[in-house]
């Protein structure tokens, strides 16, 4: 289309498809193409003085200044914008663009700033006719004034009463020109003010609105929050049951959309944990309560049952969202139900709420439920404070953190662990605690990996346990030992991969020849049972920021899961992927949760990997003795690196977990 216009020679033609290009280009990047296409638009679109135009155009480039947190200077093109539109008599625009630039303002923190120009939005608003626009524009007008609240509290009450009239005229303007959907968010919204001045009755007939609106236009991504919102309300009057009933509803509507399709008006970006755990997690917690409240085991059971499917749920969903795509819902179908997984096996799942965590233990005779009353801010203080110290080799100033997170996750079910020959713990977790090893955890006189082999899983639906097949195991090594790409070298690979290939005869790939393409074809062209990469390995707290690599290349996830996704179509898949070297920041629980998560996604059965790169001799010795261990076919995954990681705590160099304790058994631990 750019090229027609060019050869057309029609300036307004021209200027008006840059502006559309550019504005395409700020959803799918790169943001330089879009800000060459949006600078150069206005320029034309200023020259031939088309106003309207121009307008239009500073409107797009505010958004992609915004997107690049360049806030000052977002709100000054919406500013532009603003003024040019409101000369052409265009009062949408004139409005759209004073709304963001208020947003902006206060993305900026200047708060004063933002209300003034809110009020300005809705001066220009109010004249304009019914509309699906108006009615949304009054609804971000409505939600930026409550935000406001919170940072100007001085004038609270007034945001309130403003809150509360744009929400209402909102609502009165979608219901006169028959606009479900922004009508299911303008009582919503007003439900949830009601809800704010502890007003539950009124509160709860308008979220009823809300929710028969969005149901009436198959609005999912609306009708959850309604469900939630009822669901919360009820809570609070009393009726537990009913609530219940709510909650359930709410996670069924979630469940029915894909995080990419939700939509709401003027939200900020927040992370799915924070927009979506609380509904599947305030579910959780009621379950629980309720399950405590009743004293017949059997009907007890149920309850937790619930509660363990509820939280299972949530860490597909979270999956899903960090890939975003539905390759977890493969691995999904091909699983085994799992609600006993041998006798020797304990699931463990905290539960992080507010004012308590629960463990939910699954046992060789069903789940038990034990409750500590520690709430997820200290426990997550706790955790980072572990992971900081734990990292620092010389010092064992991570003692008296492992003795407290014991204290708090495994002592108080013991007793129950003792009641049956439990010799292995696979833990669920979630939040802070997928940033450090269980393993660590110390009872004041030994780590847990003396008494327990320890695993994890990202989500007990997404795994497959079975042993691994001992015979024709195949192996392919490869690593890199060089400097390269302005990453350190790894001395220590070459000994790595030199003891792999004396052990189980693997094909190997060292520097030079770990090329992407010879790793591609090498996976290709045979059958592995296990692909081991001795190479540096960034986990980020976003799919697009994490990456292995290769000597000559940074192989994305979704690469990797290419290269290694062809064992998914053949009888024998993938049975471990090892990253010896790999490395998720501290205090990043979407990077750990990356790492977990990308067994799942490569369609490998189990990896062991790394929380953080040790580049020490160490690393050598535990995944040698970790293979070795592993040939012995009645010994687990999750024993052989328990074995190894022993071995490395009774030599007086390596007992420190700094060496052993960053190794994860992932997923399939058998």
């Amino acid at each position: 289309a750019l090229g027609l216009a060019r050869k057309a020679g029609d300036q307004i033609q021209l200027a008006s498809v840059l502006g559309a290009l550019g504005n395409l280009y700020i959803a799918t990047g790169p943001e330089e193409t879009a800000l060459k296409h949006l600078n150069e638009g206005l320029r034309i679109s200023r020259e031939v003085n088309n106003q309207d135009l121009s307008a239009s155009i500073l409107n797009n480039l505010g958004n992609l200044l915004t997107a690049q947190k360049k806030y000052a200077e977002a709100a000054a093109a919406y500013e532009e914008s603003a003024s040019l539109a409101k000369s052409r008599n265009n009062g949408l625009l004139t409005t759209r663009a004073l709304i963001n630039a208020a947003t902006a303002s206060i993305q900026n923190k200047q708060y004063k700033e933002a209300k003034a120009r809110l009020d300005n939005a809705l001066d220009q608003i109010r004249p304009l006719e019914a509309s699906h626009d108006k009615a949304s524009g009054l609804i971000t007008i409505g939600l930026a004034y409550d935000e406001l609240r919170s940072r100007l509290p001085d004038s609270s009450d007034s945001l309130l009463l403003l809150a509360h009239q744009t929400f209402s005229e909102a609502g009165t303007i979608s219901d006169s020109i028959g606009d479900r959907r922004a009508s299911s968010y303008a009582w919503g919204h007003l439900g949830r003010l009601y809800e704010d001045e502890r007003r539950y009755q009124e509160a709860l007939q308008l979220t009823r609105r809300a929710t028969f609106a969005a149901q009436q236009v198959n609005a999912p991504e609306s009708l959850y929050r309604w469900e939630w919102q009822t669901g919360r309300l009820l809570r609070k009057l009393g009726s537990i049951d009913d609530a219940i009933g709510a909650y359930r509803r709410a996670v069924r509507t979630l469940q029915s959309i894909r995080p990419e399709l939700s939509v709401s008006y003027g939200a900020p970006q927040t992370s799915f944990r924070e927009e979506m755990g609380p509904v599947y997690f305030e579910l959780v917690d009621l379950l629980l309560q309720r399950g405590q409240s009743l004293q017949d085991p059997k009907q007890v059971a149920p309850y937790l049952i619930e509660a363990r499917d509820t939280v299972e749920l949530f860490k597909v969903a979270e999956l899903r969202d960090y890939f975003r795509d539905d390759c977890v819902d493969t691995a999904l179908s091909k699983v085994t139900k799992l609600d006993v997984v041998g006798n020797t096996t304990a699931i463990i799942y905290p539960i992080l709420l507010a004012d308590r965590t629960e463990l939910l233990v699954g046992l060789p005779t069903g789940l038990k439920q034990v409750s500590v009353p520690v709430g997820t801010e200290t426990l997550t203080k706790e955790v980072r404070e572990f992971r900081r110290k734990l990292e620092k080799r010389t010092t064992r100033e991570y003692l008296p953190h492992a003795q407290k997170l014991y204290d708090w996750l495994i002592r108080p079910i013991e007793p129950d662990l003792a009641a049956f020959p439990i010799d292995t713990l696979i833990f669920v977790p979630d939040g802070a605690l997928r940033t450090i090893p269980m393993a660590a955890l110390n009872d004041g006189k030994q780590f847990v990996i003396a008494k327990y082999a320890v695993g994890i899983t990202p989500s007990l639906n997404l795994t497959d346990p079975r042993p691994i097949k001992r015979e024709d195991m195949k192996v392919l090594a490869v690593g890199v030992t060089e400097a390269v790409q302005g990453f350190p070298a790894l001395p220590n690979v070459s000994e790595e991969l030199h003891e792999l290939q004396t052990l189980l005869g693997s094909k190997n790939l060292v520097d030079r020849e770990f090329l992407a393409s010879n790793f591609e074809k090498a996976l290709k062209e045979e059958q592995f049972s296990i692909v081991h990469v001795a190479s540096h390995g960034e986990f980020g707290n976003d799919v697009d920021k994490t990456f292995l690599l290769t000597f000559d290349d940074k192989l994305s996830l979704d690469r990797l899961n290419q290269m290694v996704g062809v064992f998914r179509f053949r009888d024998d898949p993938l049975e471990l992927l090892t990253l010896s070297a790999c490395d998720t920041a501290a205090g990043d629980d979407r990077a750990a949760l990356g790492l977990a998560g990308m067994v799942i996604k490569a369609g490998a059965r189990s990896a062991l990997a790394t929380l953080w790169n040790i580049n020490d001799e160490a690393a050598v010795d535990l995944v040698v003795d970790f293979y070795r261990e592993l040939k012995d076919s009645s010994v687990s995954r999750a024993v052989a690196l328990q074995r190894a990681q022993l071995k490395l705590i009774n030599n007086p160099r390596y007992e420190h977990p700094g060496f052993w304790s960053p190794f994860l058994m992932i997923n399939n631990w058998l």
